[in-house]
């Protein structure tokens, strides 16, 4: 029985070891876990909701490389990304915000992390407001 030889092939790309630092808009988007799926980012990309240094782009096989600027516009938020560094794979989010460095407006940062309120927020937990409460929140908000 002859023995099966393994060739291995130069004409495809090894998706494991990147030579040079560019990478698909859409991929490297999933591997910095700024959207959850692939799908959801090539459907923002067609969109038109993401610039790559100020052009809006419309296919999610652009090649993106180190120093991109990436504007975003997702849930009606403005993030503002710069490329450090192309995506070897979908780890922990540690890992991933090495890929990137934030330049979105201070005000934005506050609203992804959830620090800015509303007017008539209230602590999660604390419960149903009470009938004097909820008058002294009419009155505030003049109803």
């Amino acid at each position: 029985m002859a023995k099966a030889h393994s060739v291995q092939r130069t004409d495809f790309p090894d998706t494991g070891q990147r030579t040079n630092n560019r990478q698909r808009l859409d991929k490297w988007l999933w591997f910095a876990r700024v959207l959850k799926t692939r799908t959801l980012a090539q459907k923002l990309i067609k969109s038109g909701n993401v610039r790559v240094d100020g052009k809006r782009i419309g296919q999610a096989s652009f090649a993106v490389s180190t120093g991109m600027v990436l504007t975003i516009t997702y849930a009606k938020r403005i993030i503002i990304l710069r490329v450090s560094a192309p995506g070897s794979r979908r780890g922990p989010a540690s890992e991933a915000q090495e890929l990137y460095e934030d330049l979105s407006p201070e005000l934005a940062r506050d609203e992804k992390r959830g620090l800015a309120k509303s007017t008539g927020s209230r602590e999660p937990g604390s419960g149903r407001p009470t009938k004097k409460q909820r008058r002294q929140t009419d009155h505030l908000l003049d109803r």
